[in-house]
C-alpha cells in the first residue's frame, strides 16, 4: 500500500462521511444558531472521517455568514464553550484532597476551555488552518466593542504559538524567479515602503546587492507571513530614498560590509501577536554571513510610526518633558503637518525623537514606539537618529520625515536582551545619548543606557 493509495482512501472515507451527515442533517441554513449546533456535534463526535468532514462543513457555513452573523457565532463560542464548570469544580476537590501530580494533571485538563479542543478539530479540515487564521481576523474586528471575545483570542493566541513555532517555519528567499503568485503577494503585503509596480519590485530582489526573504508555513501553502528586505551596502545609510532609487549604483555583495534591513512585513492580520520578526531577522543574518563572511554591520533603517501623534500631544502640554522653547519652536508641526521640517528645526526635532524614545512609556513601561520595542527586544542598540530620513507623504505624517536605525552588534544581542527584558535598559549609542544632554533634559532619561 503507498502512500497515494492511502491517502485516495481518507479521501474517499471522508467523502462517505459527508454524505452521512448531510443525510442525518437534511438541508440547514447557515445561521449562528445552527453552526453553534454543529460545533457541539463536532466537539462530541469520535469518528475521524465524519468529524473531519464536519470541521470542513462548519469552516464553509462560517464563510458564507454575513459580518454580523460571523460576529454572533464568534460570541457565541466566547461564552459557551469554556471549561466545563463541573468537572472543573471536581477536579479542584480532588486537588485539594491529594495534591498529585495525577491530581494536578486531571486539573489542569478540566481547566482548558473546550474552545481550545474545538480550534484544534476545526484545524483537521482541509484548508482549515487558513481559515481559522482569517476567523481570528473576524475576531479583531469585533473584539473591542465586544470584550468577552477576548477569552477566546487568548485561545487562538495560545494555539497559534505553538502550531507556528520556528520549528514549523520555512524560510525562502524572494527573488526575480520566485513564482508570480508569491511576487503579487508580496507587493499586497509591503507595508512600510509601498511597492510601486512590478519593476520597483523587480529593483528590491533582483540585483546582486539585494536580497529578500519570507517565512512560510506548510498548511498555509505559498501564503508568506513575513518578509524582510534587505538592502546590501558599504555604509549604514540615514535615508530611504536613496536605498529604494531607481537609479543608482549597484555593488556586487562581496563588496559590502553592511546588511540594512529596510523594511519587515507582516503578512497574516489573523497572526498578529505571534511573533515571527526576531526569528526572521537571526536565520536572514546567518544566511548573509554564510554567503558573505566579510559582513561585519548588521543594522535597520526603521520607521518611527507614532512619533507625530506623541509630538503632536506634547506641544501644548506643560507638563511635557519637552522644554518650552523646544516645543515653541515646533510649534508649527502641530495638527500632523505634511510639510518638511525646516533647518532650524533639526536639532529639536532630534532631542524631542530622542526623549521620545526614551520617555514615552506604555502601560507596563515599555517604549511607545512599536518598532523600538520590537529591535531593542531583540537586542539591537538604537544606533541613531536620522534627520530627513523618509520625506515621503507616509513618513512626514507619521514621524516628520524621521527614521531611526537600530544596530545589531552580535556579541551585544544577547546582553542588551537581557537588560531590555529584565531591567527595561534602552541601550542607546553615544551619538542618541548626545542629544538628550541638553541642559535640563539629561536627568529625565535615568532609563537610557549608553553602549
Amino acid at each position: 500500500m503507498n502512500g497515494n493509495f492511502i491517502s485516495e482512501l481518507l479521501q474517499s472515507i471522508t467523502e462517505r462521511g459527508r454524505d452521512l451527515l448531510a443525510k442525518a442533517r437534511g438541508q440547514e441554513d447557515a445561521s449562528p444558531a445552527n453552526l453553534a449546533r454543529l460545533t457541539g456535534d463536532l466537539l462530541t463526535r469520535r469518528g475521524e472521517a465524519t468529524g473531519v468532514a464536519l470541521a470542513e462543513d462548519v469552516l464553509t457555513r462560517y464563510a458564507q455568514l454575513s459580518g454580523d452573523g460571523r460576529r454572533d457565532f464568534l460570541i457565541e463560542l466566547a461564552s459557551v464553550y469554556g471549561p466545563d464548570r463541573h468537572a472543573l469544580d471536581k477536579a479542584i476537590d480532588a486537588y485539594r484532597a491529594e495534591p498529585s501530580d495525577v491530581n494536578a494533571l486531571r486539573l489542569h485538563e478540566a481547566a482548558e476551555p473546550r474552545r481550545q479542543e474545538l480550534i484544534r478539530r476545526l484545524n483537521q479540515a482541509p484548508g482549515g488552518t487558513a481559515a481559522l487564521v482569517h476567523m481570528r481576523e473576524d475576531l479583531f474586528r469585533h473584539e473591542r466593542a465586544k470584550p468577552e471575545l477576548k477569552a477566546l483570542d487568548q485561545d487562538f493566541r495560545h494555539l497559534f504559538s505553538s502550531w507556528f513555532n520556528r520549528g514549523f517555519l520555512v524560510l525562502r528567499r524572494i527573488d526575480w524567479s520566485t513564482p508570480a503568485n508569491i511576487l503579487e503577494k508580496i507587493i499586497r503585503y509591503e507595508a512600510v515602503h509601498e511597492i510601486q509596480n512590478w519593476d520597483d519590485l523587480r529593483r528590491r530582489t533582483e540585483p546582486s546587492d539585494r536580497r529578500c526573504f519570507a517565512f512560510f508555513h506548510p498548511r498555509l501553502g505559498d501564503e508568506p507571513l513575513i518578509f524582510v528586505e534587505v538592502a546590501l551596502t558599504q555604509e549604514i545609510p540615514d535615508a530611504i530614498a536613496p536605498l529604494l532609487a531607481s537609479e543608482r549604483r549597484v555593488i556586487q555583495g562581496a563588496q559590502a560590509n553592511t546588511a540594512v534591513f529596510y523594511s519587515i512585513s507582516n503578512c497574516q492580520a489573523g497572526l498578529r501577536g505571534i511573533s515571527f520578526g526576531n526569528f526572521l531577522i537571526k536565520q536572514v543574518v546567518e544566511d548573509l554571513r554564510r554567503e558573505w563572511p566579510k559582513l561585519s554591520t548588521f543594522v535597520t533603517l526603521s520607521p518611527v510610526p507614532d512619533f507625530a501623534r506623541w509630538l503632536d500631544g506634547e506641544l501644548d502640554n506643560e507638563a511635557s518633558p519637552l522644554p518650552a522653547d523646544i516645543r515653541q519652536t515646533l510649534g508649527g508641526l502641530k495638527g500632523g503637518s505634511k510639510t518638511t521640517p525646516s533647518e532650524h528645526m533639526r536639532k529639536p526635532l532630534l532631542m524631542a525623537a530622542a526623549l521620545y524614545f526614551t520617555q514615552a512609556k506604555t502601560g507596563n513601561n515599555l517604549p511607545r514606539d512599536s518598532v523600538a520595542r520590537f529591535h531593542l527586544g531583540n537586542g539591537a542598540q538604537m544606533e541613531r537618529i536620522n534627520w530627513h530620513g523618509d520625506l515621503s507623504k507616509k513618513g512626514l505624517a507619521q514621524a516628520h520625515g524621521l527614521m531611526v536605525n537600530y544596530l545589531y552588534e552580535l556579541d551585544a544581542i544577547e546582553e542588551n536582551h537581557e537588560a531590555f527584558a529584565d531591567r527595561g535598559e534602552i541601550i542607546i549609542s553615544a551619538d542618541v545619548r548626545q542629544l538628550l544632554k541638553r541642559k535640563g533634559t539629561s536627568r529625565n532619561t535615568p532609563e537610557a543606557a549608553a553602549s
